[in-house]
């Protein structure tokens, strides 16, 4: 049977928005088509709702809420246009600002971090060897701004994206003898997909802390955020076993050098985070416009009343998505009977108030991006089949005390899913000894950057400690189905 396919002719009753904006549209939607989660006659239809009400709470956790996403901030850019505000003029020349890994680099990225070097806030940045086009601030990107200042969309629409390795007294003999039970146990515990909900929590006292009444934002998510706690989201998001092998001493509970099972994780804060990054993005938009190619890179003043519930809601999505990572790993960890040795965690897409080398305070934005502070552990993931790294940072101040976040794609997502096969795919599972539970043509390994590669670009940003090899990835189903 031929699959259905959206262009922009079958959109043309829309009259709103941009061609750039349907054209995402398309993009989007092609996805959902390409999985056959919902016919186009169907999707069509589902888009003329949105259309006429981007802020109905229908779509909340739909499998459509992509696409809604994409009509929801576009009705805000829109509105921008209608009130005829004046944008506010960029540098005529970026700030200079390091490149690690310029050669692995897309222009698309470097044109990208060249807008965000250009806003009259804008006051020291760096660009990651893993560095790719994103929106707004490319991902891989390190932005310094004034310190009153935050920009939503560079730190991201997945507030919080993080790692989390538990580290436990297993052997790898021992894990391939028993790997059914490891199998299972990550089966059992892992919720992927946009929208997927968890009804058991083992331990919600997240949802005691005050700051969950302190804005109307807050409140209104707040349940979709504790039904969502203990789940993943799609895309490059995984939960997966692997053999840690630590090569220098693991200076967190003096792990001693070897080889041990982990359990990696990568997430965020979910729906609530991405419902945060669209409310305050929109906010910034219609407040401080700037020309079309920096739009999404407008800032909030972390002194006024939204940049301060923005600062709160922020920080707020950055320990529910740390208690989410603890939620599967605990279970995870209940389920084999064995408890971790050492817990490792560390944020990627979030905002820090931090000080540059010349002592002047900044807000400094980590869009896929490591910290790595003199000493800082971290965790920077490969994918399904090549292997991550725990590392320390060295605290280099050209990079801003950050360094890549993985290793980063070398294609898009749309050209992966015409590029490549199962066959492939199925083919370099096999050869590297891994094993995989759902996931998409999208994240194909060959689609990501070499990661021995990257980390060589940034051997004066961190230290390797460990080095890590997947065996068991877990990953959002390809098919799935949520109607």
């Amino acid at each position: 049977m031929k699959k259905e396919k959206l262009n922009s002719k079958d959109l043309r009753f829309i009259r709103t928005l941009s061609h750039e904006v349907i054209g995402l549209l398309c993009h989007e939607a092609n996805r959902l088509l390409k999985r056959r989660t919902v016919g186009k006659s169907a999707l069509i239809n589902a888009i003329k709702q949105m259309l006429d009400n981007p802020t109905s709470e229908l779509w909340e956790g739909h499998v459509l809420q992509p696409v809604w996403n994409v009509i929801r901030i576009q009705s805000g850019e829109e509105k921008i246009n209608t009130e005829k505000k004046t944008s506010t003029k960029l540098r005529p020349e970026p700030i200079p600002y390091t490149v690690f890994g310029q050669s692995s680099i897309e222009s698309k990225a470097i044109d990208q971090m060249n807008n965000a070097m250009s806003l009259p806030i804008s006051i020291a940045g760096a660009l990651m060897p893993d560095a790719h086009e994103g929106y707004g601030l490319p991902i891989g990107g390190v932005l310094a701004t004034e310190e009153n200042v935050i920009i939503p969309y560079a730190v991201g629409v997945d507030i919080a994206c993080r790692m989390c390795m538990s580290v436990f007294p297993i052997s790898p003999d021992w894990f391939e003898l028993k790997r059914e039970r490891f199998r299972s146990a990550l089966g059992m515990h892992t919720i992927f997909g946009v929208g997927a909900k968890n009804s058991s929590h083992l331990d919600s006292s997240l949802f005691d802390r005050k700051e969950w009444n302190s804005t109307k934002i807050i409140r209104q998510h707040r349940n979709l955020a504790f039904s969502q706690l203990g789940t993943s989201g799609a895309g490059n998001h995984f939960v997966e076993w692997g053999i840690l092998k630590v090569i220098s001493q693991l200076e967190l509970n003096s792990l001693a050098p070897g080889e041990y099972v982990a359990l990696l994780s990568h997430s965020g804060s979910r729906g609530f985070g991405n419902e945060i990054a669209t409310f305050y993005s929109r906010v910034a938009m219609n407040k401080n416009p700037l020309p079309h190619g920096a739009k999404h890179l407008a800032w909030l003043d972390l002194t006024s009343e939204e940049g301060e519930e923005y600062w709160i809601a922020m920080n707020l999505a950055g320990h529910y998505a740390s208690a989410n990572h603890r939620e599967i790993h605990e279970k995870i960890s209940i389920e084999i009977g064995v408890n971790p040795l050492i817990r490792i965690e560390n944020h990627h897409n979030f905002a820090w108030k931090e000080k540059l080398p010349n002592g002047q305070w900044a807000i400094i934005h980590r869009k896929g991006a490591t910290p790595a502070g003199k000493n800082t552990i971290g965790i920077i993931p490969g994918s399904m089949t090549h292997p991550g790294y725990v590392v320390k940072g060295l605290g280099n101040p050209h990079s801003l005390n950050s360094a890549s976040h993985g290793a980063g794609r070398a294609m898009s997502r749309s050209q992966a899913l015409k590029t490549f096969s199962w066959n492939e795919i199925d083919f370099v599972l096999k050869k590297q000894n891994v094993e995989l539970i759902g996931g998409d043509i999208d994240e194909a390994p060959m689609a990501y950057k070499d990661i021995v590669r990257v980390m060589a670009f940034q051997n004066e940003l961190v230290e390797i400690l460990a080095e890590f090899q997947p065996r068991i990835v877990r990953m959002a189903d390809a098919e799935r189905r949520r109607y």
